[in-house]
């Protein structure tokens, strides 16, 4: 099944599972899951994945393949990986630009210093990587709270490690956001810094208000109208791709994800529409 660029998806996590069987067509455009979660699952679970599967396009987010890690790639875990993605024809994998391994998981998403080094340590583990699943993959932007070290800033990292590694962005906006505020950058001013041709899609999410000046990313809580704000600035800048909303926890009922899911659906008209109407005032239409 093909993914549109104007597509708004839902995350597949287990306790939505009846709701996403039983949801009217059209409710969803697609669905992303994260494959270190589903692999090798079996029984009702396995059934329930693979009837989703054939029904809507399936996109893949992984937690666990540690790119920015100083451990070895996991090949085992690689060419299972690349078993499922080819059994539920999935469209997109991408996985996180950091690092969640040193002689054993961390379980959490750790920053990668901003330096020429970790440039040519991540560039090489994602070609590698892009061999082995014998595709594409995105990275994602991901939020961070103490930079290890910067010998450039995030957005010449992200840019450095895109074209040394040739593979795609996955843009999380909310990432965008939290970042801007925790660390005192514009945040309009980064995503137009973002190679358009490159961005395969994007992802909103809730976040926490700590402070002022202190944002947490953690997919808990309803998407912050400023961060929709920017979901319409980067369909302004790059184009409408597919878009993801991510809800990890405090699940609220299906109605209200969707709800959200159409708001997505909402900016990406607008922004069609406006790009038409200044193709047609240039004589491009």
């Amino acid at each position: 099944m093909d993914l549109s660029p104007a597509s708004a998806g839902l995350g597949l996590r287990r306790a939505l599972l009846d709701g996403l069987r039983q949801a009217p067509a059209g409710a969803f455009d697609f669905l992303e899951c994260a494959p270190d979660n589903w692999i090798g699952v079996g029984g009702a679970l396995g059934e329930a994945l693979a009837g989703l599967s054939s029904r809507h396009p399936l996109t893949c987010h992984g937690l666990s393949l540690s790119l920015g890690g100083p451990e070895p790639l996991d090949e085992g875990f690689l060419e299972r990986t690349r078993r499922f993605l080819d059994r539920h024809r999935v469209r997109l994998y991408s996985e996180h630009l950091s690092y969640c391994s040193d002689d054993g998981q961390l379980y959490d998403l750790m920053p990668l210093p901003f330096t020429e080094e970790a440039v040519r340590h991540v560039a090489a583990r994602i070609a590698r990587v892009q061999d082995m699943l014998g595709r594409r993959i995105a990275v994602e932007n991901v939020s961070y709270y103490a930079a290890p070290w910067q010998a450039m800033d995030e957005a010449d990292f992200v840019l450095a490690v895109l074209e040394e590694a040739d593979c795609d962005l996955l843009l999380d906006v909310n990432n965008v956001y939290v970042n801007a505020v925790n660390h005192g950058y514009d945040a309009r001013a980064f995503l137009a810094r973002m190679p358009t041709s490159r961005i395969a899609s994007y992802h909103v999410a809730g976040h926490h208000d700590e402070d002022v000046d202190l944002k947490i990313d953690t997919h808990g809580a309803a998407v912050r109208d400023d961060v929709w704000d920017l979901l319409g600035e980067a369909y302004r800048l790059h184009g409408v791709r597919p878009t993801l909303l991510e809800r990890d926890f405090n699940l609220p009922p299906l109605a209200g994800l969707l709800d959200e899911v159409a708001r997505i659906r909402s900016l990406q008209a607008a922004a069609l529409e406006a790009s038409s109407a200044a193709r047609a005032g240039t004589g491009h239409g």
